[in-house]
Protein backbone atom coordinates (compact mmCIF):
# COMPACT_ATOMS: atom_id res chain seq x y z
CA UNK A 1 0.00 0.00 0.00
CA UNK A 2 1.53 3.07 -0.90
CA UNK A 3 -0.52 5.61 1.26
CA UNK A 4 0.81 3.94 4.43
CA UNK A 5 3.48 6.97 5.11
CA UNK A 6 0.83 8.98 4.34
CA UNK A 7 -1.84 7.29 6.11
CA UNK A 8 0.90 7.30 9.22
CA UNK A 9 1.13 11.17 8.99
CA UNK A 10 -2.72 11.13 9.15
CA UNK A 11 -3.36 9.14 12.31
CA UNK A 12 -0.24 10.60 14.33
CA UNK A 13 -2.01 14.32 13.31
CA UNK A 14 -5.63 12.53 14.24
CA UNK A 15 -4.44 11.40 17.40
CA UNK A 16 -2.23 14.68 18.40
CA UNK A 17 -5.25 16.74 18.18
CA UNK A 18 -7.42 14.02 20.06
CA UNK A 19 -10.50 14.23 16.48
CA UNK A 20 -11.63 11.02 18.42
CA UNK A 21 -12.77 13.55 20.68
CA UNK A 22 -14.88 15.84 17.62
CA UNK A 23 -16.74 12.99 16.65
CA UNK A 24 -16.74 10.26 18.83
CA UNK A 25 -19.68 8.77 16.85
CA UNK A 26 -17.33 8.67 13.66
CA UNK A 27 -14.68 6.42 15.58
CA UNK A 28 -15.56 2.46 14.21
CA UNK A 29 -15.86 -0.17 16.75
CA UNK A 30 -13.94 -3.31 17.76
CA UNK A 31 -10.26 -4.05 17.08
CA UNK A 32 -10.14 -0.80 14.51
CA UNK A 33 -11.20 1.39 17.44
CA UNK A 34 -9.06 -0.05 20.21
CA UNK A 35 -6.04 0.45 17.73
CA UNK A 36 -6.65 4.25 17.55
CA UNK A 37 -7.36 4.87 20.95
CA UNK A 38 -4.01 3.39 21.84
CA UNK A 39 -2.40 5.15 19.40
CA UNK A 40 -4.06 8.31 20.67
CA UNK A 41 -2.05 7.63 24.41
CA UNK A 42 1.11 9.51 23.86
CA UNK A 43 -0.63 12.61 22.91
CA UNK A 44 -3.46 12.17 26.15
CA UNK A 45 -1.89 15.44 28.03
CA UNK A 46 -1.47 17.50 24.64
CA UNK A 47 -1.85 20.76 24.59
CA UNK A 48 -3.84 20.60 21.31
CA UNK A 49 -6.39 18.05 23.13
CA UNK A 50 -7.51 21.19 25.48
CA UNK A 51 -8.81 23.26 22.19
CA UNK A 52 -12.36 23.46 21.22
CA UNK A 53 -13.16 20.38 19.13
CA UNK A 54 -14.37 22.48 15.90
CA UNK A 55 -10.84 24.32 15.98
CA UNK A 56 -9.26 21.01 16.46
CA UNK A 57 -10.24 19.84 13.00
CA UNK A 58 -9.77 22.64 11.46
CA UNK A 59 -5.67 23.33 12.55
CA UNK A 60 -5.78 19.66 11.71
CA UNK A 61 -6.70 19.94 8.24
CA UNK A 62 -4.18 22.73 7.68
CA UNK A 63 -1.14 20.67 9.32
CA UNK A 64 -1.64 17.84 6.64
CA UNK A 65 -1.81 20.43 3.92
CA UNK A 66 -3.00 21.82 0.94
CA UNK A 67 -5.15 18.71 -0.26
CA UNK A 68 -7.05 18.45 3.17
CA UNK A 69 -7.44 22.48 3.82
CA UNK A 70 -9.27 21.91 0.15
CA UNK A 71 -11.12 18.93 1.22
CA UNK A 72 -12.15 20.88 4.72
CA UNK A 73 -13.59 23.97 2.70
CA UNK A 74 -15.73 21.43 0.84
CA UNK A 75 -16.77 19.94 3.62
CA UNK A 76 -17.76 22.99 5.34
CA UNK A 77 -20.42 23.34 2.20
CA UNK A 78 -21.94 19.95 3.46
CA UNK A 79 -24.27 21.82 6.28
CA UNK A 80 -27.04 18.88 5.63
CA UNK A 81 -25.22 16.86 7.78
CA UNK A 82 -22.75 18.93 9.45
CA UNK A 83 -23.12 20.57 13.10
CA UNK A 84 -23.27 24.53 12.68
CA UNK A 85 -20.65 25.35 14.30
CA UNK A 86 -18.36 22.72 13.21
CA UNK A 87 -19.06 24.14 9.10
CA UNK A 88 -18.73 27.71 10.90
CA UNK A 89 -15.37 26.54 11.86
CA UNK A 90 -14.15 24.71 8.40
CA UNK A 91 -15.39 28.11 6.46
CA UNK A 92 -12.85 29.86 7.80
CA UNK A 93 -10.19 27.72 6.55
CA UNK A 94 -8.08 30.35 4.13
CA UNK A 95 -5.75 29.86 1.15
CA UNK A 96 -2.75 30.65 2.68
CA UNK A 97 0.14 28.33 1.60
CA UNK A 98 3.51 29.50 1.32
CA UNK A 99 4.24 29.51 -2.59
CA UNK A 100 6.77 27.61 -4.58
CA UNK A 101 9.97 28.85 -5.32
CA UNK A 102 11.57 25.39 -7.43
CA UNK A 103 10.99 25.14 -10.55
CA UNK A 104 11.26 28.74 -11.09
CA UNK A 105 7.72 30.77 -12.67
CA UNK A 106 9.79 31.53 -15.76
CA UNK A 107 10.48 27.81 -16.05
CA UNK A 108 7.00 26.66 -15.86
CA UNK A 109 5.58 29.52 -18.39
CA UNK A 110 8.55 28.35 -20.82
CA UNK A 111 7.63 24.92 -20.40
CA UNK A 112 3.88 25.53 -20.89
CA UNK A 113 4.15 27.62 -23.89
CA UNK A 114 7.32 25.94 -25.63
CA UNK A 115 9.00 29.38 -26.13
CA UNK A 116 11.06 31.71 -24.13
CA UNK A 117 8.88 33.80 -22.02
CA UNK A 118 10.52 37.48 -23.60
CA UNK A 119 8.64 36.32 -26.53
CA UNK A 120 5.11 37.36 -24.54
CA UNK A 121 6.06 38.85 -21.87
CA UNK A 122 7.82 42.34 -21.41
CA UNK A 123 7.82 41.80 -17.72
CA UNK A 124 7.29 38.70 -15.58
CA UNK A 125 7.20 38.94 -11.79
CA UNK A 126 9.23 36.31 -9.57
CA UNK A 127 7.35 36.65 -6.56
CA UNK A 128 3.90 35.25 -6.47
CA UNK A 129 0.86 37.70 -6.19
CA UNK A 130 -0.96 35.02 -3.82
CA UNK A 131 -0.48 31.52 -3.48
CA UNK A 132 -3.19 28.97 -2.96
CA UNK A 133 -3.61 25.37 -2.28
CA UNK A 134 -3.63 23.86 -6.36
CA UNK A 135 -2.31 26.95 -8.14
CA UNK A 136 -0.05 30.60 -7.81
CA UNK A 137 -0.56 33.55 -9.50
CA UNK A 138 2.27 35.85 -10.42
CA UNK A 139 2.09 39.21 -12.53
CA UNK A 140 3.11 39.98 -15.72
CA UNK A 141 2.92 42.65 -18.40
CA UNK A 142 2.55 41.81 -22.18
CA UNK A 143 4.51 42.76 -24.81
CA UNK A 144 1.52 45.08 -26.35
CA UNK A 145 1.82 46.45 -22.61
CA UNK A 146 -1.28 44.99 -21.22
CA UNK A 147 -1.10 43.95 -17.90
CA UNK A 148 -1.78 40.41 -16.89
CA UNK A 149 -1.74 37.80 -13.91
CA UNK A 150 -0.35 34.17 -14.79
CA UNK A 151 -1.84 31.34 -12.85
CA UNK A 152 0.25 28.40 -12.68
CA UNK A 153 -0.35 24.67 -11.08
CA UNK A 154 1.89 23.92 -8.51
CA UNK A 155 4.25 21.12 -9.44
CA UNK A 156 3.55 18.12 -8.83
CA UNK A 157 0.86 18.93 -6.96
CA UNK A 158 -1.80 16.36 -9.14
CA UNK A 159 0.64 13.36 -7.95
CA UNK A 160 -0.40 14.64 -4.24
CA UNK A 161 -3.93 14.76 -5.27
CA UNK A 162 -4.49 11.49 -6.43
CA UNK A 163 -2.46 10.08 -3.90
CA UNK A 164 -4.16 11.34 -0.91
CA UNK A 165 -8.01 11.07 -2.96
CA UNK A 166 -6.77 7.01 -2.73
CA UNK A 167 -6.07 7.30 0.98
CA UNK A 168 -9.29 9.55 1.32
CA UNK A 169 -11.37 6.81 -0.79
CA UNK A 170 -10.18 4.33 1.47
CA UNK A 171 -10.95 6.08 4.91
CA UNK A 172 -14.10 6.70 3.47
CA UNK A 173 -15.08 3.22 3.06
CA UNK A 174 -14.30 1.96 6.05
CA UNK A 175 -16.28 4.62 7.93
CA UNK A 176 -19.25 3.77 5.60
CA UNK A 177 -18.46 0.03 6.63
CA UNK A 178 -17.77 0.04 10.32
CA UNK A 179 -19.39 3.22 11.92
CA UNK A 180 -23.15 3.33 12.77
CA UNK A 181 -23.52 6.72 11.08
CA UNK A 182 -21.72 5.90 8.29
CA UNK A 183 -23.89 5.35 5.66
CA UNK A 184 -25.76 8.32 6.85
CA UNK A 185 -22.89 10.55 6.70
CA UNK A 186 -22.45 9.08 2.72
CA UNK A 187 -18.49 9.86 3.33
CA UNK A 188 -17.82 8.21 -0.07
CA UNK A 189 -20.26 10.93 -1.45
CA UNK A 190 -18.14 13.51 -0.36
CA UNK A 191 -15.11 12.60 -1.11
CA UNK A 192 -16.21 12.10 -4.43
CA UNK A 193 -17.58 15.67 -4.61
CA UNK A 194 -14.62 16.65 -3.76
CA UNK A 195 -12.50 14.49 -6.51
CA UNK A 196 -14.92 16.29 -8.93
CA UNK A 197 -14.01 19.48 -7.93
CA UNK A 198 -10.09 19.34 -7.53
CA UNK A 199 -9.65 17.56 -10.49
CA UNK A 200 -11.60 20.36 -12.23
CA UNK A 201 -9.19 22.92 -10.55
CA UNK A 202 -6.24 21.25 -12.20
CA UNK A 203 -7.67 22.11 -15.31
CA UNK A 204 -6.93 25.70 -15.98
CA UNK A 205 -8.85 25.47 -19.52
CA UNK A 206 -12.09 24.83 -17.87
CA UNK A 207 -11.25 27.69 -15.08
CA UNK A 208 -10.81 29.84 -18.20
CA UNK A 209 -14.39 29.09 -19.83
CA UNK A 210 -16.16 29.33 -16.92
CA UNK A 211 -14.88 32.84 -16.32
CA UNK A 212 -15.86 33.68 -20.27
CA UNK A 213 -19.10 32.51 -19.80
CA UNK A 214 -20.08 34.70 -16.87
CA UNK A 215 -17.95 37.82 -18.23
CA UNK A 216 -20.48 37.18 -21.52
CA UNK A 217 -23.26 37.03 -19.29
CA UNK A 218 -22.46 40.34 -17.45
CA UNK A 219 -20.91 42.18 -20.68
CA UNK A 220 -21.96 45.96 -20.55
CA UNK A 221 -23.28 45.11 -16.66
CA UNK A 222 -23.16 47.88 -14.02
CA UNK A 223 -23.40 45.29 -11.60
CA UNK A 224 -20.34 43.12 -11.94
CA UNK A 225 -16.91 42.57 -13.89
CA UNK A 226 -15.07 40.22 -14.93
CA UNK A 227 -11.46 39.72 -16.04
CA UNK A 228 -10.77 39.07 -19.88
CA UNK A 229 -8.86 35.55 -19.99
CA UNK A 230 -5.89 36.06 -22.89
CA UNK A 231 -6.60 32.55 -24.67
CA UNK A 232 -3.95 32.62 -26.97
CA UNK A 233 -1.77 32.05 -23.62
CA UNK A 234 -3.38 29.82 -21.95
CA UNK A 235 -2.82 25.99 -21.47
CA UNK A 236 -4.11 23.39 -19.03
CA UNK A 237 -1.73 24.52 -16.73
CA UNK A 238 -1.61 27.78 -17.46
CA UNK A 239 -4.38 30.57 -17.40
CA UNK A 240 -3.49 34.22 -18.86
CA UNK A 241 -5.85 36.42 -17.52
CA UNK A 242 -6.46 40.73 -17.01
CA UNK A 243 -5.25 42.23 -14.15
CA UNK A 244 -7.66 44.13 -12.17
CA UNK A 245 -7.51 46.90 -9.79
CA UNK A 246 -9.98 46.76 -6.92
CA UNK A 247 -10.48 46.88 -3.63
CA UNK A 248 -10.78 43.72 -1.30
CA UNK A 249 -14.72 43.65 -0.02
CA UNK A 250 -13.92 42.65 3.02
CA UNK A 251 -11.68 45.73 3.54
CA UNK A 252 -14.69 47.84 4.90
CA UNK A 253 -12.49 50.84 6.06
CA UNK A 254 -10.90 51.58 2.57
CA UNK A 255 -14.47 51.44 0.79
CA UNK A 256 -15.66 54.25 3.49
CA UNK A 257 -12.74 56.27 3.25
CA UNK A 258 -13.52 55.95 -0.80
CA UNK A 259 -17.17 57.19 0.46
CA UNK A 260 -18.78 53.49 -0.97
CA UNK A 261 -22.19 53.13 -0.94
CA UNK A 262 -22.25 49.71 1.63
CA UNK A 263 -25.91 49.28 1.74
CA UNK A 264 -26.10 49.63 -2.55
CA UNK A 265 -23.09 46.98 -2.21
CA UNK A 266 -24.42 44.70 -0.38
CA UNK A 267 -27.99 44.87 -1.71
CA UNK A 268 -26.23 44.48 -5.38
CA UNK A 269 -24.54 41.73 -4.07
CA UNK A 270 -28.05 40.02 -3.45
CA UNK A 271 -29.13 40.88 -7.00
CA UNK A 272 -25.62 39.72 -8.30
CA UNK A 273 -26.73 36.19 -7.10
CA UNK A 274 -30.49 36.06 -7.81
CA UNK A 275 -29.71 37.20 -11.16
CA UNK A 276 -27.20 34.25 -11.91
CA UNK A 277 -29.59 31.57 -10.10
CA UNK A 278 -32.62 32.71 -11.64
CA UNK A 279 -31.67 34.69 -15.21
CA UNK A 280 -28.32 32.83 -16.52
CA UNK A 281 -28.58 29.30 -13.95
CA UNK A 282 -25.12 29.68 -13.90
CA UNK A 283 -23.49 30.97 -10.84
CA UNK A 284 -20.17 31.61 -9.18
CA UNK A 285 -20.15 29.15 -6.54
CA UNK A 286 -16.99 30.33 -4.39
CA UNK A 287 -17.92 33.49 -3.77
CA UNK A 288 -16.00 33.99 -0.19
CA UNK A 289 -14.60 37.57 0.25
CA UNK A 290 -10.95 36.47 -1.54
CA UNK A 291 -12.54 36.43 -4.61
CA UNK A 292 -14.46 39.17 -4.28
CA UNK A 293 -13.43 42.83 -5.13
CA UNK A 294 -14.95 45.74 -5.56
CA UNK A 295 -14.15 48.79 -8.52
CA UNK A 296 -12.96 51.95 -7.49
CA UNK A 297 -14.90 54.12 -9.82
CA UNK A 298 -18.63 55.19 -9.25
CA UNK A 299 -18.69 54.46 -5.22
CA UNK A 300 -22.64 55.62 -5.87
CA UNK A 301 -23.30 52.79 -7.72
CA UNK A 302 -20.53 50.41 -6.81
CA UNK A 303 -19.21 47.54 -9.14
CA UNK A 304 -18.28 43.83 -7.98
CA UNK A 305 -15.26 42.19 -9.70
CA UNK A 306 -15.31 38.76 -9.75
CA UNK A 307 -12.10 36.02 -9.68
CA UNK A 308 -11.22 32.79 -9.26
CA UNK A 309 -14.35 30.97 -11.49
CA UNK A 310 -13.27 27.36 -10.91
CA UNK A 311 -16.26 26.03 -9.03
CA UNK A 312 -19.37 27.14 -10.89
CA UNK A 313 -22.80 26.13 -9.71
CA UNK A 314 -26.08 25.04 -12.69
CA UNK A 315 -29.27 24.37 -12.00
CA UNK A 316 -31.57 22.32 -14.86
CA UNK A 317 -35.15 24.87 -16.30
CA UNK A 318 -37.15 22.11 -14.02
CA UNK A 319 -35.03 23.04 -10.59
CA UNK A 320 -34.69 26.21 -11.48
CA UNK A 321 -38.65 27.08 -11.77
CA UNK A 322 -39.01 24.70 -7.98
CA UNK A 323 -36.94 26.51 -6.21
CA UNK A 324 -37.90 29.93 -6.88
CA UNK A 325 -41.98 28.64 -6.70
CA UNK A 326 -40.59 26.67 -3.58
CA UNK A 327 -38.92 30.21 -1.62
CA UNK A 328 -42.11 32.30 -3.19
CA UNK A 329 -44.33 29.73 -1.12
CA UNK A 330 -42.09 29.55 1.89
CA UNK A 331 -41.83 34.08 2.11
CA UNK A 332 -45.91 33.35 1.89
CA UNK A 333 -45.34 31.01 4.47
CA UNK A 334 -47.69 28.36 2.39
CA UNK A 335 -45.77 24.96 4.11
CA UNK A 336 -48.45 22.64 1.89
CA UNK A 337 -47.12 24.70 -1.13
CA UNK A 338 -43.56 23.66 0.12
CA UNK A 339 -44.30 20.09 1.24
CA UNK A 340 -46.34 19.73 -2.78
CA UNK A 341 -43.34 21.01 -5.10
CA UNK A 342 -41.12 18.90 -3.11
CA UNK A 343 -43.06 15.69 -4.16
CA UNK A 344 -43.80 17.24 -7.34
CA UNK A 345 -40.02 17.81 -8.32
CA UNK A 346 -38.86 14.75 -7.33
CA UNK A 347 -36.66 16.38 -4.03
CA UNK A 348 -38.44 13.63 -1.54
CA UNK A 349 -40.13 10.35 -2.33
CA UNK A 350 -43.10 10.01 -4.18
CA UNK A 351 -44.61 8.03 -1.38
CA UNK A 352 -43.87 11.14 1.08
CA UNK A 353 -46.95 11.48 3.15
CA UNK A 354 -47.40 15.38 2.40
CA UNK A 355 -49.25 16.31 5.19
CA UNK A 356 -46.44 15.25 7.60
CA UNK A 357 -43.82 17.28 5.76
CA UNK A 358 -45.79 19.83 5.47
CA UNK A 359 -46.38 19.79 9.88
CA UNK A 360 -42.21 19.55 9.33
CA UNK A 361 -41.63 22.74 7.46
CA UNK A 362 -43.96 24.55 9.81
CA UNK A 363 -41.99 23.79 12.78
CA UNK A 364 -38.82 24.74 11.33
CA UNK A 365 -39.77 27.81 9.82
CA UNK A 366 -42.74 29.53 11.95
CA UNK A 367 -40.28 30.08 15.24
CA UNK A 368 -37.97 31.55 12.55
CA UNK A 369 -40.48 33.58 11.27
CA UNK A 370 -41.56 35.03 14.33
CA UNK A 371 -37.88 37.21 14.45
CA UNK A 372 -37.79 40.53 12.95
CA UNK A 373 -37.57 39.91 8.84
CA UNK A 374 -33.74 41.60 9.34
CA UNK A 375 -32.63 39.37 11.76
CA UNK A 376 -33.59 36.40 10.12
CA UNK A 377 -30.70 34.31 8.51
CA UNK A 378 -31.82 32.92 4.63
CA UNK A 379 -29.43 30.92 4.34
CA UNK A 380 -29.63 29.34 7.68
CA UNK A 381 -33.79 28.93 6.98
CA UNK A 382 -32.68 27.02 3.96
CA UNK A 383 -30.13 25.00 5.45
CA UNK A 384 -32.60 23.58 8.03
CA UNK A 385 -35.09 22.95 5.52
CA UNK A 386 -32.44 20.85 3.58
CA UNK A 387 -32.07 19.35 7.25
CA UNK A 388 -36.35 18.67 7.56
CA UNK A 389 -36.11 17.39 4.36
CA UNK A 390 -33.58 14.98 4.95
CA UNK A 391 -35.73 13.30 7.73
CA UNK A 392 -37.97 12.50 4.74
CA UNK A 393 -35.12 10.75 2.44
CA UNK A 394 -34.25 13.89 0.36
CA UNK A 395 -31.59 13.53 -1.86
CA UNK A 396 -29.63 16.79 -1.91
CA UNK A 397 -27.82 17.40 -5.45
CA UNK A 398 -25.16 18.65 -5.63
CA UNK A 399 -25.92 21.76 -7.70
CA UNK A 400 -28.12 22.77 -4.19
CA UNK A 401 -25.35 22.02 -2.02
CA UNK A 402 -23.17 24.63 -4.34
CA UNK A 403 -26.44 27.12 -4.36
CA UNK A 404 -26.91 26.66 -0.65
CA UNK A 405 -23.11 27.50 0.33
CA UNK A 406 -23.35 30.36 -2.31
CA UNK A 407 -26.08 32.04 -0.79
CA UNK A 408 -24.43 31.58 2.98
CA UNK A 409 -21.57 33.18 1.23
CA UNK A 410 -23.35 35.91 -0.48
CA UNK A 411 -25.62 36.97 2.81
CA UNK A 412 -22.32 36.62 5.40
CA UNK A 413 -20.95 39.19 2.95
CA UNK A 414 -23.46 41.39 2.64
CA UNK A 415 -24.41 41.91 6.83
CA UNK A 416 -20.80 42.20 6.92
CA UNK A 417 -20.95 45.08 4.58
CA UNK A 418 -24.45 46.41 6.36
CA UNK A 419 -25.64 44.67 9.09
CA UNK A 420 -29.00 46.01 8.91
CA UNK A 421 -29.71 44.01 5.30
CA UNK A 422 -33.33 42.39 5.06
CA UNK A 423 -32.41 39.86 2.57
CA UNK A 424 -36.37 38.99 2.39
CA UNK A 425 -36.97 42.37 1.63
CA UNK A 426 -34.45 42.34 -1.11
CA UNK A 427 -34.63 38.85 -2.89
CA UNK A 428 -38.83 39.23 -2.18
CA UNK A 429 -39.32 41.45 -5.73
CA UNK A 430 -36.77 39.74 -7.47
CA UNK A 431 -38.60 36.87 -6.89
CA UNK A 432 -41.72 37.58 -7.92
CA UNK A 433 -40.88 39.78 -10.78
CA UNK A 434 -39.23 36.69 -12.11
CA UNK A 435 -42.41 34.54 -11.52
CA UNK A 436 -44.77 37.50 -13.63
CA UNK A 437 -41.57 37.38 -16.20
CA UNK A 438 -42.18 33.39 -16.29
CA UNK A 439 -45.77 33.56 -16.84
CA UNK A 440 -45.69 36.22 -19.48
CA UNK A 441 -47.66 35.93 -22.65
CA UNK A 442 -44.60 36.62 -24.33
CA UNK A 443 -41.93 34.00 -22.57
CA UNK A 444 -44.92 31.03 -23.13
CA UNK A 445 -44.53 32.08 -27.03
CA UNK A 446 -40.85 32.74 -27.09
CA UNK A 447 -40.97 28.63 -25.26
CA UNK A 448 -42.94 27.99 -28.03
CA UNK A 449 -41.04 29.21 -30.50
CA UNK A 450 -37.84 27.70 -29.20
CA UNK A 451 -39.47 24.10 -29.41
CA UNK A 452 -41.48 24.45 -32.97
CA UNK A 453 -38.21 23.59 -34.91
CA UNK A 454 -37.72 20.32 -32.47
CA UNK A 455 -41.26 18.97 -33.07
CA UNK A 456 -41.95 20.23 -37.44
CA UNK A 457 -38.33 17.90 -37.28
CA UNK A 458 -40.11 15.26 -35.51
CA UNK A 459 -43.22 15.29 -37.81
CA UNK A 460 -41.88 13.17 -40.75
CA UNK A 461 -41.41 10.39 -37.88
CA UNK A 462 -45.21 10.89 -36.03
CA UNK A 463 -46.50 8.32 -37.80
CA UNK A 464 -44.56 5.28 -37.46
CA UNK A 465 -44.14 6.98 -33.53
CA UNK A 466 -47.32 6.26 -33.50
CA UNK A 467 -47.78 2.52 -34.96
CA UNK A 468 -44.64 1.42 -32.49
CA UNK A 469 -47.27 2.82 -29.54
CA UNK A 470 -50.11 1.00 -30.38
CA UNK A 471 -47.71 -1.94 -30.67
CA UNK A 472 -45.80 -1.51 -27.53
CA UNK A 473 -49.61 -1.16 -26.29
CA UNK A 474 -50.63 -4.83 -27.37
CA UNK A 475 -47.55 -6.28 -26.49
CA UNK A 476 -48.36 -4.85 -23.07
CA UNK A 477 -52.03 -6.13 -23.06
CA UNK A 478 -50.95 -9.32 -24.72
CA UNK A 479 -48.46 -9.43 -21.26
CA UNK A 480 -50.79 -7.90 -18.93
CA UNK A 481 -53.49 -10.84 -19.77
CA UNK A 482 -51.27 -13.21 -19.51
CA UNK A 483 -50.15 -12.37 -16.07
CA UNK A 484 -53.57 -12.32 -15.45
CA UNK A 485 -54.30 -16.02 -16.42
CA UNK A 486 -51.69 -17.41 -14.49
CA UNK A 487 -52.69 -14.99 -11.33
CA UNK A 488 -56.03 -16.33 -12.10
CA UNK A 489 -54.40 -20.22 -12.27
CA UNK A 490 -52.35 -19.34 -9.29
CA UNK A 491 -55.64 -18.34 -7.28
CA UNK A 492 -57.43 -21.86 -8.03
CA UNK A 493 -54.69 -24.28 -7.69
CA UNK A 494 -54.13 -22.54 -3.67
CA UNK A 495 -58.06 -23.12 -3.58
CA UNK A 496 -58.16 -26.25 -4.44
CA UNK A 497 -55.21 -26.80 -1.81
CA UNK A 498 -57.06 -25.28 0.55
CA UNK A 499 -59.85 -27.62 -0.37
CA UNK A 500 -57.69 -30.62 -0.17
CA UNK A 501 -56.50 -29.79 3.04
CA UNK A 502 -59.91 -29.12 4.82
CA UNK A 503 -60.95 -32.79 3.38
CA UNK A 504 -57.72 -34.08 4.31
CA UNK A 505 -58.10 -32.29 7.94
CA UNK A 506 -62.01 -34.06 8.23
CA UNK A 507 -60.37 -37.58 7.38
CA UNK A 508 -58.21 -37.35 10.30
CA UNK A 509 -60.24 -36.58 12.65
CA UNK A 510 -62.62 -38.66 12.01
CA UNK A 511 -59.76 -41.47 12.05
CA UNK A 512 -58.94 -39.90 14.74
CA UNK A 513 -62.39 -40.25 16.86
CA UNK A 514 -62.90 -43.61 15.59
CA UNK A 515 -59.99 -44.85 16.99
CA UNK A 516 -60.65 -43.93 20.20
CA UNK A 517 -63.66 -46.05 20.35
CA UNK A 518 -63.73 -49.41 21.75
CA UNK A 519 -65.49 -51.83 19.10
CA UNK A 520 -63.85 -50.19 16.44
CA UNK A 521 -60.11 -50.51 18.61
CA UNK A 522 -61.64 -54.57 18.81
CA UNK A 523 -62.74 -54.64 14.96
CA UNK A 524 -59.46 -53.27 13.67
CA UNK A 525 -57.39 -55.72 15.38
CA UNK A 526 -58.73 -58.58 13.91
CA UNK A 527 -58.58 -57.30 10.10
CA UNK A 528 -55.18 -58.32 8.42
CA UNK A 529 -53.56 -55.00 7.96
CA UNK A 530 -53.52 -55.87 3.98
CA UNK A 531 -57.02 -54.80 4.08
CA UNK A 532 -56.57 -51.33 6.24
CA UNK A 533 -53.94 -50.46 3.70
CA UNK A 534 -56.28 -51.23 0.86
CA UNK A 535 -59.31 -49.20 2.58
CA UNK A 536 -56.42 -46.06 3.20
CA UNK A 537 -56.03 -46.60 -0.25
CA UNK A 538 -59.59 -46.73 -1.11
CA UNK A 539 -60.46 -43.68 0.82
CA UNK A 540 -57.27 -41.33 -0.83
CA UNK A 541 -58.62 -42.43 -4.47
CA UNK A 542 -62.09 -41.40 -3.47
CA UNK A 543 -61.24 -38.51 -1.64
CA UNK A 544 -57.90 -36.94 -3.72
CA UNK A 545 -58.46 -38.31 -7.34
CA UNK A 546 -61.77 -37.11 -8.22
Amino acid sequence: MSHIPRLIKLLNTAARYRLDQVAPQLLPGGLTGMLFTLWALPWRNHPAGKLPPAVRLRLALEELGPIYIKFGQLLSTRRDFLPPELADELQSLQDKVPGFKSPAITSLVEAALDRPWQEIFSELSIEPLASASVAQVHCARLLGGEEVVIKVIRPGIEKTIVEDIKLLKWIAGLVEKHVPVGRRLRPREVVDDYETIILDELNLLAEGANATQLRRNFEHSPLLYVPKVYWEYSRINLLVMERIYGTPVADIDSLRAQGVDLKKLAETGVEIFFTQVFNHSFFHADMHPGNIFVARHSPDNPQYIAIDCAIIGSLSKSDQQYLARNLLAIFRRDYRKVAELHVECGWVPRDTKVHEFEAAMRSVCEPIFEKPLKDISFGYLLVQLFHTAGRFNMEVQPSLVLLQKTLLNVEGLGRQLYPELDLWTTALPFLEDWNRRRMRPSTLFNALKENVPDWIEQLPYLPQLMIDTLTQSKQLSAINANLEQRRQDEVRRAERERAGSVRNGLILATLSVAFMLPQVNALLLGIAMPSLLLAAGAVYLLCFKR
